[in-house]
């Protein structure tokens, strides 16, 4: 089953507030030190020269922006923290349209005027695109220090002659407005179609309903409604340029999220986000784009990519979808009699497919970490439904010493809230990856699934066959722990799987056991595969799930 982006249009609504305008600075609330600037000869090196991603006669989608769109020099994940422009090329046919990522950290929208825009409009040419979204940085003093504010409002006449204290070097300060004013110009003159955004939100509340039940939609996300936001929409309108209201977009996806969740969006500080909170507003900048009515982005919206990745489930009216994640135990070859065979392709032998759609959504060799970073969990969530299920069971591959080589599939062992930044080197590439705890990314699952209206269900890992005086193996001092201190802090429903078919393997004992093994210690035969499904029916029965109301 398909989705788009065009679900997601909406009524995104900006309060009106009157501008207003005065000399003195804004006040810097990020609490965030960005020392980018202060060497503008690395930097040029790490940014790609302007126009340089184009293919033959093809347009450019040029992102002007701060860290909020690339974290630091590199933009490459170095400390945890990303900027939406590195995930947003996966919204656009880029056979058709490039996507070139030119904001820089630390720069507000005078500083990016000034020191980096001429650059880039020497890669623009007719045709091409550029999304203006600053503002975050445009705060502190005048004329000292980073000496990146701009005056306050839209005013076209406001400025302000200063000397920089550090160096002696004089410059006319001019309003925000203004500055946006400019850029509209110049791209247009350069024959190129800007397209102005409000700034991504900060993790950051204003409020809300106390009486609201307590997690979801309790509190409302600090907005910049009065100020850069309203500005932004100002000029829009003064010079009939398009534009996309991000920060609403994605403080409205925010207010439906635990706070837990919203949290975990944003890395180190309260306005970078982790790469969860910049693939958000990648997202939200092009749900934004395809919603967008206004005649200069018409072209952009046919080079878009509206379908979102899905697990290609083939939904039948009345009937709920139960979703089985996994690795190889869950789901393997699955075809030879005598092969080996994961659990929930034997799915239909105790759920009732006349009842309920069986979707195995599982894929051997991964882990809570690599199912994730692959993208396989998004394309559940994006299929997940409200009354559906999704049956969560992970394990055999998140232990080890793989956390930065290799497979890079191994997750930090336990349950806590807690990550470490891995600079991960395998055969295909390096890059920088955030990684949590094996419990961490449980939470994640069960949470994503509770948003879209569905039921978690976590699911112990399968026993490998491996015994000890006459007992099969029992991981209940590591996994099953975890397992538990999962169940305990979110009150998910929990299968035990692992030792309910450790109970039948040992009255079977160790002989009669091993058939129901194929290659291995971990791998299942079709006979092996049938006990856990029909471990699975047990557990739902134990626990009385509303699951079990579809079992046969």
């Amino acid at each position: 089953m398909k989705r788009n982006l065009l679900f997601a249009c909406g009524l995104w609504l900006t309060m009106a507030v009157a501008a207003q305008t005065t000399l003195r600075p804004m006040e810097d609330v990020n609490g965030v030190t960005d020392l980018t600037l202060d060497s503008l000869e690395k930097v040029q090196t790490a940014r790609p020269v302007a126009g340089s991603s184009r293919k033959g006669d093809h347009p450019v989608l040029f992102l002007v922006g701060n860290s909020t769109m690339r974290t630091g020099t590199l933009g490459n994940g170095d400390n945890g923290q990303w900027g939406w422009g590195y995930f947003a090329h996966e919204y656009f046919d880029e056979e058709r349209i490039s996507v070139e990522n030119q904001a820089l950290g630390g720069t507000s929208s005078r500083t990016f005027y000034n020191r980096l825009w001429p650059d880039v409009k020497k890669g623009i040419r007719p045709g091409d695109y550029v999304i203006i979204e600053l503002g975050h940085n445009d705060n502190g003093p005048f004329d000292s220090g980073r000496a990146r504010a701009s005056i306050r409002g839209i005013s076209a006449t406001d400025s302000l002659n200063v000397t920089i204290k550090e160096t002696g070097a004089k410059e006319t300060v001019y309003s925000y407005g203004e500055y946006l004013r400019r850029f509209v110009r110049e791209a247009r003159e350069l024959g190129a179609h800007p397209i102005l955004m409000s700034l991504t939100p900060r993790n950051a509340y204003e409020g809300g309903d106390p009486s609201a039940p307590k997690g979801r939609g309790m509190r409302r996300v600090a907005r910049v409604d009065g100020t850069f936001g309203l500005w932004a929409r100002q000029i829009a309108e003064e010079l009939n340029c398009p534009f996309v209201d991000l920060n609403e977009i994605s403080s409205q996806k925010y207010e439906k999220m635990s706070e837990w969740k919203f949290n975990y969006h944003f890395y180190l500080d309260r306005i970078h986000t982790s790469a969860f909170g910049a693939r958000l507003n990648a997202r939200s900048a092009a749900e934004g784009l395809m919603c967008c009515n206004h005649p200069e982005v018409a072209l952009l919206r046919q080079m878009m990519k509206t379908d979102l990745p899905g697990t290609g489930v083939q939904r039948q009216k009345g009937k709920p979808v139960v979703f089985i994640t996994g690795d190889s135990t869950v789901k393997n070859t699955d075809k030879d009699e005598d092969g080996m065979w994961g659990w929930g392709s034997l799915a239909d032998t105790v759920f009732d497919t006349d009842k309920i759609t069986i979707m195995n959504a599982a894929m051997a060799g991964r882990s809570c970490r690599s199912y994730l970073r692959e993208g396989r969990w998004d394309k559940v969530i994006n299929d997940v439904q409200p009354g559906d299920f999704v049956l969560i069971q992970f394990g055999h591959n998140d232990a080890g010493k793989e956390l930065d080589s290799g497979k890079a599939r191994n997750d930090i062992m336990g349950t806590a809230d807690s990550s470490h930044v891995y600079r991960v080197r395998t055969d295909k590439e390096v890059r920088n990856e955030v990684v949590y705890t094996f419990g961490w990314y449980l939470r994640k699952m069960i949470d994503d699934v509770r948003e879209k209206g569905a039921t978690p269900i976590l699911v112990s890992l399968t026993p490998r066959n491996e015994w000890t005086k006459g007992k099969i193996e029992r991981r209940n001092d590591s996994f099953g722990q975890w397992y538990r201190d999962v169940v305990n802090m979110t009150e998910v429903e929990f299968v035990d799987l692992h030792n309910i078919t450790a109970d039948a393997l040992d009255k079977l004992g160790e002989k009669k056991a091993r058939a129901y093994y194929k290659n291995d210690h971990t791998h299942t035969g079709k006979k092996g595969a049938l006990l856990n499904a029909q471990g699975i029916a047990e557990g739902l029965k134990r626990n009385h799930s509303e699951l079990a109301k579809y079992l046969k």
